[in-house]
């Protein structure tokens, strides 16, 4: 077995440590290189959620630095960075300087004797989005069942929130303590909350929601009635227009980290 085979083998063990433990990570690989470098294209390395290589190698300490930064970007944007490591004479024949971002690539200075030029890809790896579906309505069981086979981590509580996870939170009570679930939501702070019933119930809720010191811009942001417009009468249909408007809210998120 090769070197480049070892490494790949713990670089996958290492990744799939950390996905069971929904912890975000990132890969970085070096797509070019240019002058002296001790690493050369195809070296990989996996990064931590602070930007620490943690398996792997991308040569000495010339790229660490802009490496981590990188990682942090893309852990916090969800979206890949390019970056390219290079002298600060050769940025400047280029006319760009250390910080700069044109055309996807993101530069930064390499201040060692080497004074080559690395370029370095990095795609975070972030976990699963959590799908908290509070009550237990038939709606409620069916999204439960539906929502993991679209890659969603299915919760019935607010607890155990990951960090740069997302989490989107469907209220399902339906007549069943809906007021309560509502303040937990909103308590909670997710990224998205969405409300299974009429626009006029929510109305009625929006204003015991005021009386207790929720602001209206939260309550005016809250998906009610939950779902896309499909002509669903089942809960299975239900929820399967839940499960539609969340994807289209998550790739709507995606493409504007992406913009």
């Amino acid at each position: 077995m090769t070197p480049a085979e070892i490494l790949s083998t713990d670089l996958a063990e290492a990744a799939q440590e950390l996905r069971e433990m929904d912890q975000p990570f990132a890969f970085a690989t070096i797509v070019r290189t240019a002058g002296s470098t001790a690493a050369k294209p195809g070296a990989k390395a996996l990064l931590s959620a602070d930007g620490t290589i943690v398996q792997g190698w991308l040569g000495g300490g010339c790229t660490r630095g802009a490496v981590k930064r990188a990682a942090l970007k893309a852990l916090q944007d969800g979206t890949p960075q390019l970056v390219s490591v290079a002298p600060e004479d050769l940025l400047a024949e280029k006319g760009v300087s250390a910080g700069d971002e044109i055309d996807g690539t993101r530069f930064a200075r390499n201040g060692c004797p080497s004074r080559g030029t690395v370029d370095i890809f990095i795609e975070p790896c972030l976990p699963t989005p959590q799908l908290v579906v509070m009550g237990a309505s038939p709606v409620a069981q069916a999204l439960g069942v539906l929502a993991p086979q679209f890659h969603w981590s299915v919760a019935t509580g607010l607890d155990n929130i990951k960090p740069h996870q997302q989490r989107y939170v469907v209220i399902a009570t339906q007549g069943q303590g809906d007021l309560e679930a509502l303040k937990s939501a909103f308590a909670a702070a997710p990224d998205y909350i969405a409300f299974v019933g009429s626009r006029k119930k929510y109305t009625a809720l929006a204003e015991k929601l005021v009386a207790a010191g929720i602001s209206q811009s939260g309550i005016d942001q809250v998906q009610a009635p939950a779902g896309l417009d499909l002509g669903a009468v089942t809960p299975e249909e239900i929820a399967l227009s839940i499960l539609a408007q969340l994807v289209q809210e998550r790739r709507s998120a995606l493409k504007q980290n992406d913009a």
